[in-house]
């Protein structure tokens, strides 16, 4: 039975009959002796392996590089070594699969910009195996956060026809060629269709039978931006929620974060640990920073006007009817309140058509939940419940109507107040972990001239 070298690793018990398996990262040779540093990928420390030259199969040691995959069968004693309870004394080794002299990933320091040439080996490096162990221990805390408040799972279509944002940064999906794409009624649903760059309208559409739902799924935006802060693909999280008013909305919101935050210091604290030394030595008191704090909540126009008094020359100049920029949200947070900050009841003529317009008639009941180190981390509203205001707002956006028939058909049969709000799992990553540019938290980045992989 193959043994985990997380499990090894936290006991101090000596065993007999132990089998572990996983690739080299280093070995060094003695008289008649080799020590092997094995590494299984779940988690962060190395196994070390002891193999005299008596042992059945030592005599491909020489095989055994940096990169191989190996099979070792022994038994775990102390080890004289400092900073290591047990080492595995080898009964058998057995080489799986050779690594020849191109493996990319020597014992030395990588460039983040060389490992991301080599993604599909990337996970094997200390930073990236760190990386990709917290996000699955993220997205399960996700999960776990919603499913313990009754909120129900929904997976909405990855294909659609509605731009719920309406940027027009969409991708279009088509089995057109030619000059048949001027003809989107002859395509493969008879309409013109794209990839989603949100989940929430068909959300809604279950929040208003289900009352608490979540989507968390992939997104995708055909914006032309090489900042460290965008990706083609991404991850979205997007709770709705029925009889929920903006207030309600922005509890949720806050809560969120500050469960997200304490889950990653207490169940994450090894690959933390890496992050707090190697990538940022101010994660820790960031992450404790927004799970101590309370939120300050200030209207879009009180911060634009701290803002425009702060006499801090920004990058991008402040003004009234204008979304802010990273910059402006993070001197909020980390200079002025020195707290985690919501925003609310934005312009309405820089949101989408599906805010609720507050009775100003000015703004409507938009939020955006700011922290440190990177500004915006969730955005959100609470939804126009009203049929024949959904309906102006849809002019007003140059949208038709009959495109949304569906979408309107929910304020036609018991309308209810519901509210909700997005969350780009990669920016949450980057919160939590330091690491400052998309492309290092996912997987396999898609971004303007790069889908490698």
């Amino acid at each position: 039975m193959r043994h985990l070298i997380k499990h090894i690793l936290a006991t101090s018990e000596p065993k007999d009959g132990v089998t572990v398996k996983g690739w080299i990262r280093t070995r060094r040779d003695s008289k008649g002796f080799s020590f092997i540093e094995l590494t299984d990928g779940s988690c962060l420390a190395n196994l070390q392996v002891v193999v005299d030259s008596a042992t059945p199969g030592y005599e491909r040691i020489s095989d055994c590089t940096t990169g191989a995959s190996v099979m070792v069968d022994g038994s775990l004693v102390p080890s004289p070594a400092q900073g290591q309870k047990l080492e595995l004394r080898a009964t058998r080794i057995e080489l799986i699969g050779l690594a020849d002299a191109s493996y990319p990933l020597q014992k030395k320091g990588h460039s983040m910009e060389f490992l991301r040439t080599v993604a599909h080996l990337r996970p094997r490096s200390n930073l990236f195996g760190a990386m990709f162990r917290m996000r699955g221990k993220i997205a399960f805390a996700i999960h776990e956060f919603f499913q313990k408040r009754d909120f129900i799972f929904v997976h909405t279509p990855i294909i659609t026809a509605s731009d719920c944002e309406g940027a027009g940064e969409m991708f279009r999906v088509t089995t057109l060629k030619g000059k048949e794409e001027q003809r989107p009624e002859a395509d493969f649903f008879g309409k013109s269709t794209y990839l989603t760059v949100s989940g929430q309208l068909e959300a809604e559409t279950f929040a208003c039978a289900l009352s608490n739902v979540y989507t968390f799924g992939p997104t995708f935006r055909a914006e032309n931006s090489n900042t460290a802060r965008h990706a083609a693909e991404f991850w979205m999280i997007e709770p709705e929620m029925a009889f929920f008013d903006l207030e309600a909305n922005m509890d949720l919101a806050e809560e969120f974060i500050q469960s997200m935050a304490r889950y990653a210091l207490e169940h994450c604290a090894e690959d933390l640990a890496f992050f707090g030394k190697f990538v940022d030595k101010g994660v820790h008191e960031r992450l404790g920073f927004v799970v101590d704090r309370p939120f300050v909540r200030i209207p879009y126009t009180e911060a634009v006007g701290i803002l425009k008094a702060s006499g801090k020359k920004f990058e991008f100049p402040v003004d009234d009817g204008q979304n802010l920029q990273s910059e402006h949200e993070r001197f909020l947070t980390e200079e002025h309140f020195k707290a985690p900050t919501t925003l609310f009841n934005y312009p309405r003529e820089i949101k989408p058509f599906y805010m609720r317009q507050n009775d100003d008639g000015k703004t409507v009941t938009a939020m955006d939940v700011l922290v440190p180190g990177i500004g915006e981390i969730i955005g959100g509203a609470q939804r126009e419940e009203r049929l024949d205001q959904l309906l102006e707002n849809m002019r007003r956006h140059n949208l038709r109507p009959e495109d949304y028939w569906w979408y309107c058909d929910l304020r036609r049969y018991g309308t209810v107040p519901h509210a909700g709000f997005g969350l780009g799992f990669e920016r949450l990553l980057m919160l939590l972990t330091g690491v400052s540019n998309i492309r290092d938290v996912i997987p396999f980045a898609r971004t303007p001239g790069s889908a490698e992989f």
